[in-house]
């Protein structure tokens, strides 16, 4: 479904409207016309388009911007994932210092009007927007509550946007391994979502932000256990579960932090790239710009066209 719909290869916008300052001038410029061109012209056929609440529910000009890089890629010929980063009481990043959500009804009900609203303004563009509910739900906790929620909002989203493909994670930073403990999918156009950063100590090493990680540690990729049979390991158990319903597999993040010599982050994305051909997996890179993965950064001149055909 979400193959034919032209949501198979893909690329984050990760920066421009969320995990950012928001100031006009990084709306304005972080990503233009030309970037939208670029992605393209690598043989890409939609975006991923993180956007935070900050955005699209507080600004007076929010969806009006939304609307504005949806039009942009259809210019280019791309089709827009667009993706929920940072809702009302809720972020992956407990540096946001949000919280509650799961807890808190106001916080629910404001996360169901946003998505009503943006399915009102985009519904209309089913053929080339798709919507992805929320970035990385983080506890195994949070789970019986996520399901109530978001069965809520597809509901909701339903009035406004029959024919518009949705996607949905699952726990532990959607993790892939959590797919499984997911309800069936609402209808037909509801796939599962899940995100790919393994070996983590591989992806994100040296990475500022994880507490998990010893900084200093460098893994290099022969010694780093990345193969087609461990990403094999890894995606069964979401495989089965979406063959046991009929729906796909979005992965909406997978990427290698810029420490990593450019060869080494092409092996890596060979690998999962094979296996992601195999089993007809869509999916979205992350990132197209900076944000500690950029893919058209400077530093990856060498290796981007061979790279950039293993999206």
């Amino acid at each position: 479904m979400l193959k034919e719909k032209g949501f198979y290869k893909g690329v984050n916008l990760g920066g421009w409207m969320s995990q950012c300052d928001y100031s006009t001038e990084r709306l304005n410029g972080f990503i233009t016309e030309k970037d939208f061109e670029t992605i393209a012209s690598w043989g890409a056929d939609h975006v991923r388009l993180p956007v935070d609440y900050d955005v699209a529910e507080l600004m007076d000009d929010g969806i009006a911007r939304i609307r504005r890089a949806v039009d942009s890629a259809k210019r280019s010929g791309l089709n827009v994932m667009l993706d929920l980063h940072k809702a009302p009481g809720y972020s992956f990043d407990a540096g946001e210092q949000e919280s509650g959500f799961f807890e808190n009804r106001d916080y629910q009900e404001r996360f169901l009007k946003l998505w009503e609203r943006l399915a009102e303004e985009f519904g209309g563009d089913h053929e080339n927007v798709a919507f992805d509910l929320l970035n990385e739900i983080t506890e195994a906790s949070y789970l019986p509550e996520w399901k109530k929620i978001s069965a809520e909002c597809i509901e909701r989203i339903r009035r406004y946007a029959p024919d518009t493909a949705i996607v949905i994670g699952s726990y532990d930073y959607n993790d892939v391994r959590a797919v499984k403990d997911l309800d069936a999918p609402q209808d037909e156009l509801v796939a599962y979502s899940f995100h790919c950063y393994e070996p983590h100590d591989f992806t994100h090493q040296g990475a500022y932000w994880d507490p998990r990680l010893d900084k200093e540690k460098r893994v290099a990729f022969r010694d780093s256990g990345t193969t087609e049979e461990m990403f094999e390991q890894l995606f069964e158990s979401a495989l089965v579960k979406a063959s046991v319903h009929g729906a796909d597999l979005y992965c909406g993040e997978y990427g290698v932090i810029d420490i990593v010599s450019p060869d080494e982050v092409l092996e890596w994305y060979k690998v999962i790239n094979r296996v992601f051909e195999r089993h007809g997996i869509s999916r979205a890179a992350w990132s197209y710009k900076q944000m500690d993965f950029g893919i058209s950064d400077a530093r990856m001149d060498k290796v981007r066209e061979e790279l950039t055909g293993c999206l």
